[in-house]
Order: structure tokens, then C-alpha cells, then sequence
């Protein structure tokens, strides 16, 4: 009997192991996909706006003509409206909005190829003229001198003309967004969030009215 109290009460440890690991595999294995594949999760994360980012939002589509709502999407879908733990992707996209450097700069760049990492000097790869000069989409939207993809306002401002530049603010928005990355998956992401984004406003407006 002493026997199987004890055989009992080990199962009974084991089971419990088993219930508490579980909660613990599932977070580990969700973290793990989030970053491997941002866009097929993000149906199950956080889908309100910050209010700190509408101003910027709102600034960039006076600018360019792109619509708020599509730039926090592609806010929200790039780096989780910049929560991400790093702002630098595998494949060295950067910043706010996640661009490859020779997009930023401009793909006449002499080291750009490939997918887009070029070798670009760190000054030139903020350097207005420099941009200019090679015809990339970064932008100095807070006057600082510097078009900076780490800088909100800049990496905003530039994603709008970039988009704008696109077929964006012609209403050509889908076919802009499958400029930005071109995934299919990904397209339907930013969409599904352009759209959530816009009828969360307008329910807005009604109960405001």
C-alpha cells in the first residue's frame, strides 16, 4: 500500500509539471512565431491606436495625402506601434518602419543590390542631401537636419512618401502597401488593420455626435 501512495502521489507531481509547463510552452512557442512571422499573429494582439502617434499620423497624410489609418497600420504591423525589442530586422530593415537602407536612401547608391542592406556610411544614411542625391523616400520631418528611420516623425513622415509615391494617395493603397513588402499575407494585414483603424474612428465620430 506505502508502494502505491507513493507511485500516486509522484503521478500526481508530474501531472501538475505538465499542467504549469503548458501555459509556459504556449508563450514561448507564440514569441517565437510573433518574430519569425509578425503578420500571421497579430490578429490576437493589440489593435487600439496610441494616442501619442494620431498627431504624426494625421501631419504625415496632410503632407502626402496617404491615409492615417493606412500609416498605422503599417505602424502597427511593422513594429507593433514601436515595441518591438529591437528596431533592426533580421534582413536589416531599420527603424520605426522597418526600411531597408538603400530604400531609404535610394537604390542609385553605389553599394545598394540585393535586398537593399547597401554598405552606407551611418552620417550618409541620415545626410538629407545625400538622400537627394540618390533618390531615396527617408525624410527630415522634424526639421532637425537629419532623416533619421529611428526618429518617429521622420520614419512616419517618410513611410507616408514613400506610400504617397506608390500609388497611395491616388487610391491605388493596395497596390502601394504590396510595394512597401511585397507578401501577400502581408497585405491583407495592413488592410485588415487600415479597416479596423478607420471603423473604430468613425464609431467614434457617431458616439461623439
Amino acid at each position: 500500500m506505502a508502494k502505491q501512495k507513493r507511485k500516486s502521489k509522484k503521478k500526481r507531481r508530474i501531472s501538475i509539471l505538465v499542467i504549469l509547463a503548458i501555459p509556459l510552452l504556449i508563450l514561448g512557442l507564440y514569441t517565437v512565431l510573433y518574430y519569425e512571422y509578425p503578420y500571421k499573429l497579430s490578429s490576437i494582439v493589440q489593435t487600439d491606436v496610441p494616442e501619442e502617434y494620431m498627431p504624426i499620423y494625421k501631419a504625415a497624410e496632410k503632407e502626402y495625402g496617404v491615409p492615417w489609418y493606412l500609416l498605422a497600420a503599417h505602424h502597427k504591423v511593422e513594429t507593433r506601434f514601436s515595441t518591438m525589442r529591437t528596431m533592426i530586422s533580421p534582413v536589416g530593415a531599420e527603424g520605426h518602419m522597418q526600411f531597408m537602407p538603400c530604400t531609404w536612401v535610394g537604390w542609385s547608391h553605389p553599394s545598394c543590390s540585393g535586398l537593399g542592406e547597401g554598405d552606407i556610411p551611418e552620417g550618409d544614411k541620415v545626410n538629407p542631401d545625400v538622400i537627394a542625391k540618390y533618390g531615396g523616400y527617408g525624410v527630415d520631418a522634424n526639421g532637425d537636419g537629419k532623416a533619421d528611420p529611428f526618429d518617429i516623425e521622420d520614419a512616419i513622415f517618410s513611410a507616408a512618401n514613400f506610400l504617397a509615391h506608390n500609388g497611395a494617395a491616388d487610391g491605388e493603397i493596395e497596390k502601394a502597401v504590396l510595394t512597401y513588402n511585397q507578401s501577400d499575407e502581408y497585405v491583407e494585414d495592413v488592410m485588415y488593420y487600415a479597416d479596423l483603424f478607420l471603423e473604430k474612428e468613425e464609431e467614434d465620430d457617431k458616439t461623439s455626435m
